[in-house]
């Protein structure tokens, strides 16, 4: 049976007000139109839904049985068209953000705060992992867009935006000789690295690889604030992205090794699928990339 809607939200509202002017006022057409659309229904289902009075139109039972279930249908409709109008302009919505330690740490922070003074009554929620496990909830449509550090694996209709620049260091405790050392001389000592399924490993795991060396270190931790502290205590030379131990640095509670080749610098790279997202999210991602 293929009914217009139109007629069966005519109806609501005739049955809501139990006059056809009401309705009329309310749908802001006029009087003959309800009336025939009224007829036009009642014709395709084969049955009277109103009994006209003096003082307007009630329903029959037929009426009655069929009200039960538009009502519900139009005010579900309402209802989704206010949510809508809410998220449309961002006085409703939540944001599914992966994040890193250290991109939530030294990069997001900032933009998340400004955002939340823009339009608190967003919902932003974060799910903290590797670059490995963020990757996997950004495939799986979990989160809207990751913020994650490079080295990048390939992923299918997905862009990669670099953002923001950083460095990898190596940096031993105040008992540790901090002269400028050779690649090869670090395994020499005892290394205090990020644990291998990491980005931060792998890149650097990769750097030695192509300079023709394999580090072993005697310590795999699971976060680079884990490694500062480490090796404050002088338990070996720890390899961080620079922002984890610029406090230290300046404390002078570590020192930086200075290697005779350098790292190249790599970056914090948000991810997110080539389809639409909310609006919300959207409203982040440009203050992000502004």
């Amino acid at each position: 049976m293929n009914i217009s809607y139109d007629w069966y939200r005519i109806f609501y509202y005739v049955a809501l007000n139990g006059n056809l002017t009401a309705a009329a006022e309310k749908l802001y057409v006029s009087q003959s139109a309800v009336s025939q659309s009224i007829k036009q229904l009642e014709n395709s289902l084969g049955c009277n839904l109103f009994i006209r009075t003096t003082k307007g139109v009630r329903l029959t039972t037929e009426g009655e049985i069929l009200y039960e279930y538009i009502s519900k249908g139009i005010e579900h409709i309402k209802l989704g068209e206010k949510q809508l109008a809410l998220q449309l302009n961002m006085e409703s919505g939540e944001i599914h953000i992966g994040a890193s330690d250290m991109t939530l740490e030294y990069y997001l922070l900032p933009y998340l705060e400004e955002f939340h003074k823009l339009f608190p009554k967003i919902k932003i929620n974060i799910t903290n992992g590797s670059t490995p496990e963020t990757i996997k909830l950004l495939e799986k449509d979990i989160i809207d867009f990751a913020v994650i550090s490079e080295p990048v694996p390939e992923l299918k209709n997905c862009s990669v935006i670099p953002v923001s620049e950083i460095e990898d260091v190596f940096i031993c405790g105040t008992d540790y000789n901090n002269q400028t050392i050779t690649l090869n001389n670090l395994n020499t000592f005892p290394l205090i690295m990020l644990e291998k399924n990491t980005s931060t490993r792998k890149y650097i795991d990769t750097f030695f690889a192509d300079n023709s060396i394999s580090l072993s270190p005697e310590f795999e931790l699971a976060t680079s604030s884990l490694i500062v502290q480490f090796v404050k205590r002088n338990l070996g030379i720890g390899c961080v992205v620079r922002n984890f131990a610029e406090e230290a640095l300046r404390s002078g509670k570590i020192n930086e090794i200075i290697l005779e080749k350098q790292i190249p610098k790599r970056h914090l790279c948000i991810v997110k699928k080539l389809t639409s997202i909310s609006r919300a999210s959207e409203k982040l991602l440009d203050l992000l990339l502004k």
